[in-house]
């Protein structure tokens, strides 16, 4: 099933709970965390970034990394969703990402989460009551192929799943640095 028909079945009430929930998971994960948790750095023999900065492509992401890519990544998708529910398709991507390494404290990583929160329910306040659900992002034929075309709820749903995506990462480097901090007791 491509993610347009999945998206048909959630109401933008949907998409509100399914943002409060996501959030409430994220800050759940990281209640426990301490400031020198959040920047941990982890081992991810994975790690591959082909955009990072020069001599990143390869690092692992510690726990402020992932928080600003994961809120960059929904809030870019509930942006589209805004433009295509009110009829634009628009081409360029409306994205920015805190730079994570100004992220440095778990109050911090929680700021970003409680901003990015009213980020997207905001995006998803500017629906028109009668949104345009046959306007589509303008993508190339291989993401078409790939993800299908995406309207208004399946953008918004599209940076939401990008975002559920990390939660295994995000666990993951709980894990190291919980294992670690131990390790150094």
């Amino acid at each position: 099933m491509k993610l347009l028909a999945f998206a048909a079945q959630y109401t933008i009430d949907d998409l509100r709970r399914a943002t409060n929930e996501s959030i409430d998971y994220l800050l759940k994960l990281i209640e426990d965390l301490t400031d020198e948790d959040v920047v941990f750095e982890p081992i991810d023999p994975d790690a591959n970034d082909p955009y990072a900065a020069e001599g990143e492509q390869h690092i692992g992401w510690n726990i402020a990394h992932l928080i600003a890519h994961v809120t960059a990544s929904s809030e870019e998708g509930a942006a589209f969703s805004s433009l295509l529910a009110r009829g634009i398709a628009a081409q360029e991507r409306p994205r920015y990402e805190t730079p994570w390494r100004d992220i440095t404290t778990k109050a911090q990583c929680v700021q970003r989460l409680e901003e990015s929160r009213r980020i997207r329910l905001a995006y998803l306040d500017t629906w028109p009551d009668a949104p345009f659900l046959d306007v589509y992002r303008q993508v190339s034929e291989r993401f078409i192929e790939k993800f299908g075309q995406m309207n208004a709820p399946a953008a918004f749903l599209f940076g939401l799943w990008h975002e559920v995506g990390h939660y295994d990462q995000i666990k993951e480097v709980i894990r190291q640095a919980k294992q670690a901090k131990a390790q150094n007791a």
